[in-house]
């Protein structure tokens, strides 16, 4: 599991493979061994190091969109491996791939640009998402993926659950189910060394305390939503399972692309007239989607796969979230979250028309060209507006690798 070259991403057979040759290097302390299947029926593999009783479990490829944990992962197995030290009283356990089945999807592995990342893009239905689905599903009905990764969870009983997530642009941000006193210092620290903003207003976090810029702890089921329209809910997701064990999860945000518009802590001037103008333009956007879409659903009888039904989700979400920002502001509402709400605001209609456009493209639709140069003109906004600048796969890996070290000796010492 060497140092990967500058923008490659591992695909999950590659992870595999790594996984594979590891354990067959140090049968001693390693064992690689399959914990389920998608269901499309691809395995589900854990890699372990060590054999202590007190567990830490990290979590790759939850968001198929979301690549950088892959890479962070190999890095991190080899890590424990080589120093004793991390070891000591300690198992780490690698969930290489929490959903294959997205991972085949989504299939830009070297992107150069905004625009390639979304020309390949892939992210599932809520439904379909491994540790969003019990927040949105039944316990019957959940997908084989959320029942691998809670088996694991009971498996193991980690005092700390990571999940590698990461944005397309932006900052880096953690997100906790419990505080993790002492873990703000040196992240941050870490984020400035290495030339990524912290994103100290992400509106995944909305409302919710933090225990330093960009550290982000869930508000407990006594309080409201941020957004009340969102079907899905944190405090729901496989992030509180380890709770039953005494454990925690922290949520590791890394950014693809970096912008200091999302690190900027200043009051915002007008925040009321500001979201208000952010709603109005995603609904905008999304009409334009919409309207691509219902020209082409006509020619595309008979057409379905998990693309289309992930773009007409995300579709089906806008109206609500619109809704909910006109009405809703954080008090201290800054410029920082103005940023990530602008930010998240083009996103999401963005990933919806390049999820059409693949469907397009493969019927070879006539609304294809008009649809792929809006998703064209949008990236190039994206970037230009935030300033967009690459942060290198190696500081993506290192930041992250960061963050979960210093979150498992601090989470280890608070358990103690």
């Amino acid at each position: 599991m060497s140092p990967l070259p500058e923008l490659r991403y591992p695909s999950v057979p590659e992870l595999v493979a790594s996984a594979r040759a590891l354990a067959a290097r140090e049968p001693g302390l390693c064992t690689l061994r399959q914990v389920g299947v998608s269901r499309a029926g691809r395995p589900l593999h854990l890699l372990s190091v060590g054999h202590a009783r007190r567990a830490v479990l990290v979590v790759a490829g939850a968001h198929a969109n979301e690549p950088t944990g892959g890479s962070t992962l190999r890095v991190l197995a080899e890590r424990v491996l080589a120093e004793r030290e991390l070891r000591a009283g300690t198992s780490w356990h690698f969930l290489l791939c929490a959903d294959p089945d997205g991972a085949s999807l989504h299939v830009t592995p070297a992107p150069r640009s905004l625009l390639d990342y979304h020309l390949g893009f892939y992210r599932p239905t809520g439904a379909e998402q491994p540790e969003w689905s019990p927040s949105v599903l039944p316990p019957d009905r959940l997908p084989p993926e959320t029942r691998a990764l809670t088996g694991v969870i009971d498996e193991v009983r980690p005092y700390l659950q990571v999940t590698l997530h990461g944005t397309d642009l932006g900052g880096s941000w953690v997100q906790l189910t419990k505080d993790v006193p002492g873990l703000a210092e040196p992240f941050a620290k870490s984020a400035a060394e290495l030339h990524i903003p912290v994103e100290t207003g992400a509106s995944d976090a909305a409302g919710w305390p933090a225990s330093g810029p960009g550290v982000h702890v869930m508000p407990g089921p006594e309080t409201g939503v941020a957004y009340p329209s969102m079907p899905d809910d944190a405090r729901h997701s496989t992030w509180y399972h380890a709770h039953r064990y005494g454990g925690l999860t922290a949520v590791v945000e890394v950014p693809m692309w970096a912008s200091d518009l999302v690190d900027d802590p200043a009051p915002h001037p007008a925040p009321a007239a500001a979201m208000r103008r952010l709603s109005a333009r995603l609904l905008r956007d999304a009409r334009e989607v919409e309207r691509i879409l219902a020209d082409a659903l006509p020619r595309l009888d008979g057409v379905d796969g998990p693309l289309l039904r992930a773009a007409r989700w995300a579709l089906e979400l806008i109206p609500g979230l619109a809704e909910d920002w006109i009405h809703t502001a954080p008090a201290g509402t800054t410029m920082a979250y103005v940023g990530s709400v602008d930010a998240f605001g083009r996103r999401l209609p963005l990933r919806a028309a390049a999820m059409l456009l693949r469907v397009l493209r493969e019927a070879d639709d006539r609304a294809a060209p008009r649809l792929e140069q809006l998703v064209a003109t949008w990236c190039d906004a994206f970037a230009q507006r935030f300033r967009a600048r690459w942060v290198p796969l190696g500081h993506q890996v290192e930041h992250q690798s960061r963050t979960v070290l210093v979150a498992a000796q601090q989470a280890r010492e608070q358990a103690a």
